[in-house]
């Protein structure tokens, strides 16, 4: 990868405002989750922004998250621990890929150098949170922590409506369209009548 330095002037105020959606609350709650899923082995980070993108920078640590999701049946065959940065990157791919055909949508996934160069970790939050959402949604058995960690997504609630209701429906008309109800014209006098004034002597 390219040495990079440090930033000045605008990029320094955008990278600013990108670590600044960093929470470390959330931090805390995905490491919990992701030991509890993978079990210890996995180990844990330091304490703070910088050991969380060590810990996950490999790739190591994500593929086996994403294969525990699976159970028997894992997308990604061979997890090795590298030091060589093209593998390490290959290994967050796979991730990636495994991601999204588990239910991610792409505008949920981080890229690979947010990670891995720590460009964006908050991105990288967004995408295992939508993965732990998921898992809970799911709810096959394979997802393993405390289900109040992540919130449920929305599921589709598909109606089957028989033909008697539907022609039902048909004649109710919809207040949108406005109601033949409450007021009404009943007795008022018809067109061109004169109005009656009665005086009593």
């Amino acid at each position: 990868m390219a040495n990079r330095g440090p930033a000045y002037g605008l990029s320094r105020e955008v990278q600013s405002k990108i670590d600044k959606k960093y929470d470390p609350d959330l931090e805390e709650r995905l490491v919990e989750w992701i030991v509890a899923q993978c079990g210890p082995g996995v180990g844990r980070p330091e304490g703070d922004k910088t050991g969380f993108q060590k810990w996950l920078k490999d790739g190591c640590v994500l593929c086996e998250l994403i294969n525990s999701l699976h159970g028997a049946n894992k997308p990604i065959k061979t997890i090795k621990t590298s030091s060589m940065a093209f593998k390490q990157m290959e290994q967050i791919s796979m991730f990636l890929k495994a991601a999204e055909s588990y239910g991610v949508i792409k505008t949920d996934m981080f890229q690979t150098v947010d990670l891995y160069e720590s460009k964006d970790l908050a991105a990288v939050q967004r995408t295992l949170l939508a993965l732990g959402s998921l898992a809970v949604t799911k709810n096959d058995g394979n997802y393993k922590g405390d289900p109040n960690w992540f919130p449920k997504k929305s599921q589709e609630n598909k109606r089957d409506f028989s033909e008697d209701q539907l022609n039902e429906g048909r004649n109710v008309i919809g207040l949108q369209m406005g109601t033949n109800r409450g007021a009404s014209q009943a007795g008022m006098t018809g067109y061109g009548r004169p109005r009656q004034i009665i005086n009593n002597p």
